[in-house]
């Protein structure tokens, strides 16, 4: 198993970047100033992007491994690779999310502590209903850890 830093084509891996953001428009924001790193075990299990948001704070903006590769470790791999390799470059890794239980529960475990919400950001900022685990995400849930 390797990571390694995607540095040109990264829309190459639009499926994998649309599992964990629907929309686009909105990758669009990021994905060219962010970093992505890719995690191939046998092939692309996963990826990884994060932005530099100032003030010490790193921000994963997309994170998302295969379906079929769910529960086996790739996404705590990709955040723990992220933490280590940043860490006495940033203070805080940050990660914004929808109010979903088992989502906020993974980054629980990764280590993240809820820090602040953004109220109404998926009915604002997506040009359609957001639903996860059949609930409709309403408000961004930011989540940090100290690196």
């Amino acid at each position: 198993m390797k990571i390694y830093e995607v540095v040109v084509n990264k829309r190459d891996y639009m499926d994998l970047l649309f599992l964990a953001d629907e929309q686009e428009d909105m990758i669009d924001k990021y994905l060219d100033k962010g970093t992505m790193y890719v995690l191939d075990d046998d092939g692309v299990k996963g990826e990884c992007v994060v932005t530099d948001e100032g003030n010490g704070v790193l921000e994963i903006k997309n994170i998302a491994t295969l379906p079929e590769s769910h529960g086996k470790g790739y996404g705590r791999l990709l955040i723990k690779y992220i933490s280590e390799k940043y860490a006495g470059k940033y203070m805080i890794l940050q990660v914004g999310t929808g109010d979903s239980p088992l989502t906020i529960l993974f980054y629980e475990k990764c280590g993240f502590r809820k820090h602040h919400k953004i109220k109404n950001f998926f009915l604002y900022n997506h040009d359609h209903p957001i639903i996860e685990e059949g609930v409709q995400l309403v408000d961004m849930v930011y989540l940090r850890k100290e690196i």
